[in-house]
């Protein structure tokens, strides 16, 4: 026999469809998005007024809290909820975390509370993971010809080769080492990292 608690809780927590639309301004209608995800039977829509390059987008984030197991999070279409693959991305594991599911109204393959679905966003993930590797190692193997062509990274030397063995010599002639910074237009520090242990 089930207790009210029980009861309750199975209630508040029952699967439900979650839908966000968004605009970029204000002077844009969220009308036709309300209306395609309230057909596709959404009991809550969070509307955002705000640009997709934003990484603060507090209905976003509201819409994505509010998302509990087996629910579903549904858009009207991909560019109203992402504008980049990584961005996309890290939603879906954030909605893939909660054990809820994702639909994209316009985008019959971006559904994954089908297994056709899941898999194609598995590929997807897959191929941008091998993407961002690709770029890595494009990256190190650039930075290592870079190396051998003698560019040196990080921040530029302050001082030349022959200023550092004037004030080299200047300690070992008994000159202090704040003296010889001040001379020289350096912190203090910079000269003790030079000198041998």
């Amino acid at each position: 026999m089930h207790t009210f608690a029980t009861i309750y809780v199975k209630e508040k927590y029952s699967k439900m469809k979650i839908g966000y639309a968004r605009v970029s301004t204000d002077d844009q209608d969220l009308k036709i998005q309300i209306q395609k995800l309230t057909e596709a039977g959404c009991k809550k829509i969070y509307e955002e007024k705000i640009s997709g390059s934003q990484r603060q987008r507090p209905q976003l984030e509201s819409a994505l809290n509010h998302l509990r197991e087996e629910d579903t999070f549904v858009v009207w279409r991909l560019d109203r909820l992402a504008r980049s693959t990584k961005d996309l991305l890290e939603i879906m594991e954030i909605i893939k975390s909660v054990g809820a599911s994702f639909l994209s109204l316009s985008e019959p393959w971006a559904d994954t509370t089908s297994h056709a679905g899941r898999m194609i966003m598995t590929v997807f993930a897959g191929v941008a993971e091998f993407e961002k590797d690709l770029i890595r190692e494009r990256t190190g193997l650039g930075r290592a010809a870079a190396k051998n062509r003698g560019v040196e990274f990080g921040r530029p030397k302050k001082l030349t080769a022959d200023q550092s063995a004037m004030i080299l010599k200047l300690i070992e002639n008994g000159h202090s080492v704040k003296e010889v910074a001040n001379s020289f237009g350096v912190h203090y520090s910079t000269l003790y990292r030079m000198i041998p242990a």
